[in-house]
């Protein structure tokens, strides 16, 4: 299961965050730095409307969503690359996660102690944005050194990768992080095997005050500019505190709470869904009598990758998919109208599975 880790400054919300995400108390969340130390690990439900749809046409009563796995990380504080505060395990905990959900702080609140003293959210993302490109420069120069030999024997692989990992110091000591240099498909693939911090996809979560959810404030603003500005990152706006309220509520009065703060969906459902789709994922279905089932697949995935998914046999047998799109079911509005209408189709090996896709795999073994 794919990972996304919460990163960030102490006292920013990140633990507060992780809780209402996973819905449990598992985080502790108190008023002082680090009170995280080893990264809390914990399975987030995505929120999909469509398991819901399908529920009568496929006649369940039994619904499985698609899951991911959220990591809460310890703070970070300037200096973490040469091992300030918790820096090494910080570095080391980012780089075993497939994306980042950056947690900047939005709100202010004399009662929570800010680790720079005052709120300024731009200069909290370029702490973190300096910590992680100086450790990539670290890796690189390692990585450089571990391949120039043989780049001097002329092996092609590692004239490729030395070349790169040239290019990669010098956008680097400008401050740019890896994902923003300009590379080939075969370069974006090479960069993947460095694993360096700066490389993995980010979503920054501006988390402010109850009474600022519904419109945001000038900080979060703020945040969108700079993000846009910079790599045209994600944004999204979330009240940790107020999500973290909600864990204990039933859909109905968490429905009704939120409309008090002028919301009707958490922001959390929000955060979760972009992290997804941050993460190159989407969901295909299966759904019968047993039970509607979101399947998480990478985008560009063929068929029998997919059904792989489910169970090896299915990618090893793999005959044929039997695949109708969510929204041509649904418009049917059952299973027999929609072939009735040929709405459902036969696909072989080569098919790439669609966001949405409802399949049914045939397949010998």
């Amino acid at each position: 299961m794919l990972q996304a880790g919460i990163v960030g400054l102490p006292n920013v919300g990140k633990s507060t965050l992780f809780n209402a995400l996973t819905r449990t108390r598992k985080a502790q969340a108190e008023n002082y730095p680090f009170c995280t130390i080893d990264p809390n690990v914990g399975v987030v439900e995505v929120p999909d409307e469509r398991l819901a749809i399908l529920k009568p046409i496929a006649k369940t009563d039994k619904l499985v969503p698609a899951a991911i796995e959220m990591v809460d990380i310890a703070g970070l504080v300037a200096g973490a690359n040469r091992g300030e505060g918790l820096g090494n395990k910080f570095l080391a905990n980012i780089r075993e996660v497939d994306a980042i959900i950056h947690v900047v702080r939005c709100f202010e609140n004399s009662d929570i102690i800010h680790s720079s003293g005052a709120i300024d959210p731009i200069r909290d993302i370029e702490i973190i944005h300096t910590e992680l490109i100086l450790a990539d420069l670290q890796s690189v120069e390692n990585q450089i050194n571990k391949n120039i030999k043989k780049s001097r024997a002329n092996e092609g692989e590692a004239v490729k990768v030395v070349e790169l990992l040239g290019r990669l110091q010098n956008h680097l000591n400008q401050s740019h992080p890896a994902n923003t240099l300009e590379m080939s498909e075969e370069e974006k693939i090479l960069l993947k095997s460095f694993n360096l911090l700066s490389s993995k996809p980010v979503i920054y979560a501006c988390n402010v005050s109850e009474g600022e959810i519904a419109k945001g404030n000038a900080f979060a603003e703020a945040v969108k500019k700079y993000v846009q500005s910079r790599n045209g990152g994600e944004c999204c706006v979330i009240c940790a505190q107020l999500e973290s309220d909600l864990i204990d509520f039933s859909p109905e009065e968490a429905e009704a709470y939120l409309l008090d703060f002028g919301v009707r969906d958490s922001g959390v459902s929000n955060l979760i869904r972009s992290t997804y789709h941050l993460l190159g994922l989407a969901s295909y279905f299966t759904a019968g009598e047993m039970e509607v089932h979101a399947w998480t697949f990478r985008l560009g995935m063929r068929a029998p990758q997919c059904a792989a998914i489910i169970h090896g046999d299915f990618e090893r047998g793999f005959i044929r998919a039997e695949v109708v799109s969510y929204a041509d079911l649904v418009a049917a509005g059952s299973t027999l109208a929609a072939k009735e209408a040929g709405k459902y189709r036969l696909e072989g090996k080569d098919y790439e599975v669609k966001d949405g896709d409802v399949v049914v795999f045939r397949f010998n073994t």
